[in-house]
């Protein structure tokens, strides 16, 4: 498949905006055979907003755009969250089209003028909430992925956070996932040490419909794996404290 039959397939509501301009300047240096590229630009742009309905396209430019945020926030590119964002695309879409991805990230992130606010608001806008709390797992694993979350990832990953209108219980919920802490099983679940076990297990059953992997199939079942991932660390922190409490 050439670059711009895949670019045509997977995008939908995200080609328009801001986040549309920012693709549109990572397409000149990359596009083989794209044709009237102010056409395909602008027009489907325009049609991108009538359709609401996030996509796999959607999700994945959101993510390559995020991506490149999270990783400049530390004020260098390491190799090995570079390699990350490439291995969990591989993982998710396959090599090929994982190839075409990477060579839009790579140009996304010679960008220097991207603002994190305006790309957000539009993911706000477009996306439903389980998406969005899926990107922030995915953030967060990059951000891991050189074995340290910097202060820097972590503000950057806050302000998205913020940005995107996710509340503080559920960015530091998914930020335990990634930090080993005695406490971390108690903010997983959004509680706190002082819960009783009758106010843990309902956290759980709260929890589980959250992060419940059919939340996030309209993705398509390439996203289904870091769904899991997120569902599997929440039932961990309830089987621990189960274990810790005796009940």
């Amino acid at each position: 498949m050439g670059f711009s039959k895949w670019i045509g397939a997977s995008i939908g509501w995200s080609f328009g905006g801001p986040i549309g301009a920012i693709i549109g300047l990572a397409l000149g240096s990359v596009v083989d055979a794209m044709g009237n590229r102010e056409a395909t630009t602008q027009t489907r742009g325009r049609r991108a907003f009538q359709h609401r309905q996030t996509q796999s396209g959607d999700f994945e430019i959101s993510l390559l755009i995020l991506s490149s945020i999270v990783i400049k926030a530390d004020g260098k590119q390491d190799q090995r969250e570079l390699d990350f964002v490439r291995q969990q695309f591989v993982g998710m879409y396959g090599k090929e089209r994982a190839n075409h991805a990477f060579k839009l990230f790579k140009n996304i992130n010679k960008q220097t003028n991207i603002s994190t606010r305006q790309v957000c608001l539009q993911i706000k806008q477009m996306m439903d909430h389980p998406s969005r709390l899926q990107l922030m797992h995915f953030l967060f694993g990059i951000a891991k992925a050189d074995g340290l979350v910097t202060d820097d990832e972590v503000r950057i990953i806050h302000t998205i956070a913020s940005y995107l209108g996710i509340s503080t219980p559920d960015f530091e919920s998914i930020k335990a996932m990634f930090y080993s802490s005695k406490e971390n099983a108690y903010k997983i679940l959004e509680i706190t040490k002082t819960a009783s076990d009758t106010e843990i297990k309902k956290a759980y059953r709260k929890m589980v419909k959250k992060y419940h992997p059919d939340k996030v199939m309209h993705l398509g079942k390439e996203h289904q794996k870091g769904a899991k991932e997120k569902f599997r660390q929440v039932q961990e922190a309830y089987e621990r404290l189960q274990k810790e409490r005796g009940f």
